[in-house]
């Protein structure tokens, strides 16, 4: 489930090892609230438009907000089931320059699938807001 409330999106571990919303595309300058609806979970990102400036992980069970201001796409995982495949996209301003790097993040097998999907998933996202 995707809540948004003027700037602010937020987005909630579920129960199933999952985010509620594993991809989405945000205006620089929008906040991304992860909620801790579940045990066992957090973010933590592994690549995005400038990995110097990307947020430190959230603590597990913790609620997270950050806001996004440089144009990309970001890659986050739960650091405890990343593995399994609980990845997020995060795409701000419909901006792909960065896509290759994100592409070429080190994941295990399940969670490199996940990633495949969720990219074709941001596309067609964007195509449709074209």
């Amino acid at each position: 489930m995707i809540i948004r409330d003027g700037t602010t999106i937020q987005i909630e571990f579920t129960a199933h090892d999952s985010y509620s919303s594993e991809v989405i595309l945000i205006d620089a300058g929008d906040t991304v609230e992860w909620l801790p609806t579940n045990k066992g979970h957090n973010v933590e990102f592994l690549s995005g438009p400038n990995m110097n400036t990307l947020p430190k992980k959230s603590e597990i069970d913790a609620f997270y907000s950050v806001i996004f201001t440089v144009p990309g796409v970001y890659l986050y995982q739960c650091t405890p089931h990343g593995n399994m495949g609980m990845l997020g996209l995060i795409v701000v301003d419909k901006d792909f320059h960065n896509l290759e790097i994100i592409k070429s993040t080190l994941l295990p097998h399940v969670a490199d699938s996940v990633l495949k999907r969720l990219i074709k998933i941001a596309k067609s996202k964007a195509k449709l807001l074209q």
